[in-house]
């Protein structure tokens, strides 16, 4: 266990120790593994310099482990004298910055000297290792023995017979089938029914259709007349064949022993090129080890400078998510490939997508809300797909297809257009209204479908209607709809009356337990607690857990520990405008009411507002009882002394 005393400090969520000194450098192969934040990352598509990341990649795998890092901190830690220039970021180094008793120091201080100077900047050395010319010994072509099967026209007739091989072995077949039943003839002859086909077009045009017929006509000798009598598509082949050979026709043997010569010459030809290609290969790896060895003084001390430079900014978002959690570097991590403004907000949590395919599996589960963008540069001649996380600002205007410009690291800009979305809560308010829209958008979706059915009814029946008016006979009595009757609509009548009296019988007893104002107060809040409530706390819970880490592992990185985006952090990724309080007057704006219009509308309605609910018996309880629900029926009791019945009528 290691006895160094680290310092930890809270980052994103999770506690991380703290690389602030050469000496935390020094020791970093003490720290135990499980406190990494990152266990490895891809060596391209970050914002670093690459050969940097190369040259701390020792097994050339593409990806950055921690046992490289350690390995690549003890290098720096046994070169430097003082390990604290690291964490400074110097892109030059000179003789006294090395430490002379250790093995590391001594191998770079015998290459400053064998360049005789005693400083240099990284640029002075990629200066003198461009004006160092790389060898290129000429190598001479390897002599070989080669019999040439026909003088001169070798190689020509090795074209024309791997061109016409495998159709000159298909009319032997033919032939042969032929030969072997005399009665196949016709079915393996060119069908005239092909010909007539494409008869009716332009010929020249069916290259391709006319190439596929038999190279000749089949015959039971399988022998074919190379000058006349063939497929025009391969006529050139055959007669060019026939002008090297001097001869004009030719049967299945004399064909395959013209291949027996090729394959010899292709073999003796093939067995000269590995030969001549093996000595160029020892050839450009003596110039390798020639150019290496003259360049190696100059590529160690390039090495040294570029890590001073670049491997404390790696450590920084590799043992923690330092820059990416510094709230004076928005764009310090190194996999931060720009800002992209869209929608009025500027997105500064943009990641290069490697493999779209592993984001799509693996980002939904960060939590977050995410744009998906495809970015080109016409002027760059380049395109890239980003992920921006968007951590501010409403999305009602955010859609696939929406246009946005993308910049850089390096500030050039691109046209990004958005690909695809992952919809996550981005704020407790945004979840708040979240049920609203989507009651606004179900009643606005139903009544356009209404509208549209409506419509559609409307002018089928339309269509019907003159459709049967031009059909009908000239004369023909036109049907004659009943009036309307209304005793048939007398039960539905009723029925609409006794729910209106039902409903508003449940209303008035609801609304009688409001006996004092703050009920009412009390009940406006609960009704949105219920609407809003749910949306709220979920979207709370997710955001709490915002996770970076599923994006960054679809990138090829292996983070250990969780790179949480709260509310507060996530809010600084994400910049609004901030307009200044402005009183102008808008020329094209819509005509304000007038002020006392406007009173009295609302004074108007509030009025009606309060009449239904004291009618409906809201207000009993405050000693305001409604005259429709506290009337009584009065009953006429029957009087005692009256006779049970009625003299009878003199």
């Amino acid at each position: 266990m290691s006895n160094y005393k680290w310092k930890f400090a809270t980052v994103g969520g999770a506690t991380r120790v703290k690389i602030e000194t050469g000496e935390d450098i020094r020791h970093l192969g003490e720290l135990d593994q499980k406190m990494w934040t990152v266990l490895s990352c891809p060596t391209t598509g970050l914002e670093l310099s690459e050969k940097s990341l190369q040259l701390i990649d020792l097994d050339n795998d593409g990806k950055i482990r921690v046992n490289e890092v350690i390995d690549t901190a003890k290098w720096l830690c046994a070169v430097l004298k003082d390990a604290d220039r690291l964490t400074k970021g110097l892109d030059s180094i000179s003789v006294n910055d090395i430490n002379e008793s250790t093995a590391e120091g001594k191998a770079v201080i015998e290459s400053l000297g064998k360049l005789d100077k005693q400083e240099f900047t990284l640029a002075e050395v990629e200066e003198a290792i461009a004006a160092i010319a790389v060898p290129a010994t000429e190598v001479s072509p390897v002599k070989a023995d080669i019999t040439l099967p026909y003088s001169d026209n070798s190689d020509a007739m090795e074209a024309a017979y791997d061109a016409l091989d495998s159709k000159m072995r298909d009319f032997f077949m033919r032939c042969r089938l032929v030969e072997f039943d005399s009665d196949a003839n016709a079915a393996l002859d060119v069908q005239v029914s092909r010909i007539e086909a494409i008869s009716a077009d332009d010929l020249t045009l069916k290259g391709e259709e006319i190439a596929s017929y038999p190279l000749a006509r089949v015959n039971a000798k399988g022998i074919v007349n190379l000058r006349k009598g063939v497929n025009p598509a391969w006529a050139e082949q055959t007669l060019s064949i026939a002008k090297m050979l001097t001869l004009d026709e030719m049967d299945e043997e004399q064909w395959n022993a013209i291949g027996a010569k090729i394959a010899a010459y292709k073999a003796a030809k093939a067995e000269r090129d590995a030969a001549q290609a093996e000595k160029e290969a020892a050839a450009k790896q003596a110039d390798d080890a020639e150019y290496a060895a003259a360049t190696a003084d100059l590529r160690l001390i390039e090495k040294l400078i570029r890590l001073q430079r670049d491997f404390y900014v790696l450590l920084k978002n590799f043992v923690t998510l330092q820059d990416f959690y510094d709230p004076d570097k928005h764009l310090g991590a190194i996999f931060q490939a720009g800002v992209l403004y869209i929608d009025q907000r500027a997105i500064e949590l943009c990641v290069k997508v490697n493999d779209m395919g592993k984001q799509t599996a693996q980002a939904p589960a960060s939590g977050m809300y995410l744009l998906f963008c495809d970015c080109v540069s016409k002027k760059l001649g380049k395109t890239l797909q980003i992920v921006a996380v968007v951590t501010n600002g409403e999305i009602s205007n955010l859609m696939v297809g929406k246009n946005g410009v993308f910049y850089d690291r390096d500030g050039n800009d691109y046209d990004a257009t958005v690909t695809s979305i992952v919809d996550n809560p981005i704020s407790i308010r945004q979840a708040f209204w979240t049920p609203y829209r989507k009651m606004a958008k179900s009643i606005e979706d139903a009544i356009n479908k209404r509208a549209a059915e409506k419509d559609a009814k409307v002018m089928e029946q339309a269509n019907t209607k003159i459709a049967t008016t031009a059909d009908a006979p000239a004369g023909a009595a036109q049907e004659v709809k009943p009036p309307f009757d209304i005793a048939k609509f007398a039960g539905i009548f009723a029925a609409i009356g006794m729910a209106i009296g039902l409903v508003g019988a449940a209303l008035a007893a609801f609304f009688s337990a409001f006996t004092a104002w703050w009920h009412w107060v009390l009940f406006f809040f609960v009704l949105l607690l219920i609407i809003s409530g749910p949306s709220m706390v979920m979207a709370w819970l997710k955001l709490r857990k915002r996770n970076l880490a599923p994006v960054l592992n679809a990138n090829g990185w292996a983070v250990n520990s969780s790179s949480l985006v709260n509310i507060r952090f996530g809010a600084t990724l994400t910049k609004m405008p901030k307009y200044p309080k402005i009183k102008t007057a808008d020329p094209f704006a819509k005509k304000k009411m007038a002020a006392w219009k406007k009173c009295l509308i609302w004074i108007a309605v509030i009025l009606a507002l309060v009449c239904c609910l004291w009618l409906c018996g809201a207000f009993k309880g405050l000693g305001c009882p409604s005259p429709c629900c506290n009337a009584q029926t009065e009953v006429v009791e029957p009087a005692e002394n009256l006779p049970l019945s009625l003299p009878a009528a003199e």
